[in-house]
C-alpha cells in the first residue's frame, strides 16, 4: 500500500470520514486501500484475506457510502457463518453509520427473538447481516425480501463452507437480483467456493491479502511440539504449571471442545466447551462463568470465539489432525 493512500483521498463520504476518524482509525491496511476503490466503483470483488486484515472496513465503508438512505427495504445482505462474526460484523456497521442519518442495521441470527428480527425488517432495515440458516428462515416465512438487493457480501466463504451451510448460501444467493455487486472474501480457495466465484461473480477485481502478525508486543508468544498420544498430558501439565486467572483453548472441531472439556474436567479444572452447536443463550452463560471466575478454562473452535471480550491470562492453541 502506498503510504500517500488515506481515508480522505479514497472518496469516502464526510459522514463516514468522520464516523473513521472518530474510531481512530488513521491510515487504511492494506486490503482497505485496494479493496474500497473497487467497491466505490461498484465493481465485483475476490478477496483473499484472513481474518485481522481489516476486511470488514474493507466491504462496510464502500458499501455503506452507497447506500440510499431514503429508501427502507434490503439493500445489502452480508452472510457469515457464525453468530459471533454477524454480530460483530453488523456492530461495525453501526460505528460506520454512526454520523450517516436514517441508516437501520440489522444482525439475524439464531437463538434471537424472531419479533426483535421482524420488527426491524417491518421499520426498513437496509443492511442485513445473517447467518445462512436465520436468512433461510426469513426468506421461507417470506418477512425477509431481497428482490431489490444492491449489494451482497459473502464473508468467510471457507468457514461456511467448512460448517455445512454452502448450499444455503447457494440458495439465498439465488433469491437475489442478478444485477447487484457482489463480495466474497475467503482465507482459503476450494473448489466449491471456486464455482461459487464463476456462477456470481463478474470480471471481479482481485485482492490478495497475506496474514500479518498482530500480536502486541506485550504478548509472549512459545509453542511445544507434542505427538498425539500425549498431547491431553502435556495440555494437563502445562496448565497446572502456569499462573492464570482466565483461558482459552483453541482446538479445531466442536467434537474436540467436548471431549477436551471432559479430559480436563476429569483432571480437575474447571472447564467448559464452547462451540456453534450450542444456543446463544448457552454460549452467552459460559462466556459469563468465565468473567466472572466460575469457570477457569473455556475450550472453543476459533470460529465460536470470535467477538470475545474476556480478559485473559493464558491463550493455549491445539491442533489436532484426529479428535481427542
Amino acid at each position: 500500500m502506498s503510504e500517500s493512500v488515506t481515508f480522505s483521498s479514497l472518496e469516502l463520504s464526510p459522514a463516514i470520514l468522520q464516523a473513521v476518524e472518530k474510531l481512530g482509525y488513521e491510515t487504511p491496511s492494506e486490503i482497505q486501500a485496494k479493496c474500497i476503490p473497487s467497491l466505490l466503483a461498484g465493481k465485483d470483488v475476490l478477496g483473499l484475506a484472513q481474518t485481522g486484515t481489516g476486511k470488514t472496513a474493507a466491504f462496510a465503508l464502500p458499501l455503506l457510502n452507497n447506500i440510499d438512505v431514503k429508501a427502507k427495504y434490503p439493500q445489502i445482505l452480508v452472510l457469515a457463518p457464525t453468530r459471533e462474526l454477524a454480530i460483530q460484523v453488523a456492530e461495525a456497521f453501526e460505528q460506520y453509520a454512526k454520523f450517516t442519518h436514517g441508516v437501520k442495521v440489522l444482525p439475524i441470527y439464531g437463538g434471537q427473538s424472531y419479533g426483535i428480527q421482524l420488527k426491524a425488517l417491518r421499520e426498513g432495515a437496509q443492511i442485513i447481516v445473517g447467518t445462512p440458516g436465520r436468512v433461510m428462515d426469513h426468506l421461507n416465512k417470506g418477512t425477509l425480501k431481497l428482490d431489490r438487493l444492491s449489494a451482497m457480501v459473502l464473508d468467510e466463504a471457507d468457514e461456511m463452507l467448512r460448517m455445512g451451510f454452502i448450499d444455503d448460501v447457494e440458495t439465498i444467493m439465488a433469491k437475489t437480483p442478478a444485477e447487484k455487486q457482489t463480495c466474497l472474501f475467503s482465507a482459503t480457495m476450494p473448489k466449491q467456493i471456486q464455482s461459487i466465484c464463476s456462477k456470481y461473480l463478474e470480471n471481479a477485481e482481485h485482492v490478495s491479502v497475506a496474514a500479518r502478525n498482530s500480536t502486541v508486543e506485550s504478548v509472549e508468544q512459545v509453542f511445544w511440539m507434542a505427538g498425539h498420544v500425549h498431547k491431553n498430558k502435556a495440555i494437563v501439565r502445562f496448565l497446572q504449571a502456569e499462573n492464570y486467572d482466565a483461558s482459552i483453548v483453541f482446538v479445531r472441531t466442536r467434537n474436540d471442545t467436548v471431549q477436551l472439556a471432559e479430559y480436563l474436567e476429569r483432571a480437575g479444572f474447571s472447564v467448559a466447551p464452547l462451540n456453534g452447536d450450542m444456543n446463544q443463550q448457552a454460549r452467552e452463560r459460559t462466556i459469563e462463568r468465565l468473567k466472572n471466575g466460575l469457570l477457569d478454562i473455556v475450550i472453543a473452535t476459533d470460529v465460536a470465539a470470535r467477538g470475545l471480550d474476556v480478559p485473559l491470562s493464558l491463550i493455549h492453541i491445539s491442533e489436532p489432525t484426529r479428535p481427542y
